[in-house]
């Protein structure tokens, strides 16, 4: 009676081993790499609605400085047919058109 021992051929073990290594390695790479494209393309969106927000920013800076104007507020009282206390109203009529 012979026994039959089971051999275990080490060189394909090591071999299976290091593709599911390097199959991890390469995993861990890609997942990586997608992560970084991924924070780079939400920073150039980022950036671009900064930049929209800071011409924003500007314009709205532009209009409180006019609106703060002397006489800003008596130009659009006077566009709106308002007047000062005491004032004396015209009312023209039979011009030619213009």
């Amino acid at each position: 009676m012979g026994s039959t021992r089971a051999h275990v051929r080490w060189d394909r073990v090591g071999a299976i081993a290091m593709l599911c290594v390097l199959g991890a390695l390469l995993y861990l790479y890609t997942s990586a790499g997608v992560s970084v494209l991924s924070a780079w393309k939400e920073a150039r969106s980022d950036s671009s609605q900064v930049l929209a927000l800071e011409r924003q920013h500007v314009a709205l800076e532009a209009q409180r400085a006019a609106l703060n104007a002397p006489g800003t507020l008596v130009k659009e009282a006077r566009h709106l047919g308002m007047m000062h206390p005491g004032e004396q109203t015209y009312v023209i009529t039979g011009l030619p058109p213009n």
